[in-house]
């Protein structure tokens, strides 16, 4: 196997999560994602490299700690009124993020490692003893089949210590990648955002063509027995833009024609605002306040009434 195919760029690794799929899991975030969501929890994941993160609240700066520049001679580094500033053009070009290292206190942190398939097996192996009976691991991200090769490789070496797997998938994926590691997966969750595809593009950056593509031809090999695995669509409600009663009607619809009979619909909420900051990025949904119950049961009672199993946010889908 050469280097390429075995080595992976991973965000995070959560040891004991409980709604990425059943059971006590081990949830690994994978680096890299086509889509841009206006959103998104995690957009340090976006790209396939390693991030700095600047935690602005710890840095020790203004009391005189000066190890990051004195150490580094980092140019993305910048001193303004006593005040240390992060030059981000400059710091997305980094390659290694050595200021990183020199923080006493955690105020810059590297954002990322990479994993060969043997080293994040020995992790899984480990957390397996703290699993129950139908824990497992998930892949999520970010987008883990962005990178395909090296997910492939892990997720057959869990076949071989019968690990389940589970995946939080955009299905934003040529369907030959998609199918060709179908086989391997226990629990697929596939986010629909907007049934229009030019709405979806608008928040996302990506029509949702192939992500309907997708769910429509896996649904099919529900039907024929084919795929035995299980899939629970997802929907972040997210206001003044998927969540109005035409979108989630049209969403049940879609679901009807393609015999598809979950769904989970995810409550808004603003609990990665601080890595948008961290990341020196803006973040457009700073103001915007968690869905309300009222609307969720709205929504809920539109899919029970097409026949479809709806949960709302952590109500337990297990």
């Amino acid at each position: 196997m050469s280097e390429f195919l075995n080595k992976g760029l991973i965000s995070s690794i959560e040891s004991y999560t409980l709604h990425d799929g059943p059971g006590c899991r081990t949830t690994v975030f994978l680096s890299g994602c086509p889509l841009r969501c206006k959103w998104c929890a995690n957009p340090e994941t976006w790209e396939k490299k390693l991030k700095l993160m600047y935690f602005n609240g710890k840095c020790q700066y203004k009391n005189g700690c000066r190890r990051c520049i004195e150490k580094s001679s980092c140019p993305g580094l910048v001193e303004n009124n006593n005040k240390l500033e992060i030059d981000w053009d400059k710091c997305r070009n980094c390659k290694d993020i050595s200021c990183a290292k020199y923080c006493k206190h955690e105020a810059l942190k590297k954002n990322g490692s990479y994993y060969l398939v043997e080293d994040l097996m020995r992790v899984l192996n480990r957390d397996r003893n703290f699993w129950d009976e139908e824990g497992g691991v998930s892949f999520s991200g970010g987008e883990p089949f962005f990178q395909h090769e090296f997910l492939k490789n892990v997720l057959l070496e869990c076949k071989k210590e019968l690990i389940h797997t589970a995946i939080e998938t955009t299905a934003h994926v040529k369907s030959e990648i998609f199918f060709d590691i179908l086989p391997l997966l226990d629990f697929i969750f596939i986010d629909i955002k907007h049934m229009n595809s030019e709405k979806h593009k608008e928040k996302t950056g990506q029509g949702n063509e192939l992500i309907l593509k997708n769910i429509r031809l896996l649904s099919k090999k529900i039907s024929d027995g084919s795929y035995k695995g299980r899939l629970v669509l997802r929907t972040p409600i997210i206001e003044n833009f998927n969540d109005t009663r035409k979108n989630i009607t049209e969403t049940a619809l879609f679901m009807n024609e393609n015999e598809l009979k979950e769904i989970n619909l995810l409550p808004f909420h603003n609990l990665g605002a601080s890595k948008w900051s961290q990341l020196g990025k803006e973040y457009a949904y700073e103001k915007h306040k968690a869905t309300k119950d009222k609307k969720m049961k709205e929504f809920k009672n539109i899919f029970e009434s097409y026949g479809i199993n709806c949960y709302i946010g952590a109500d337990t889908i297990f």
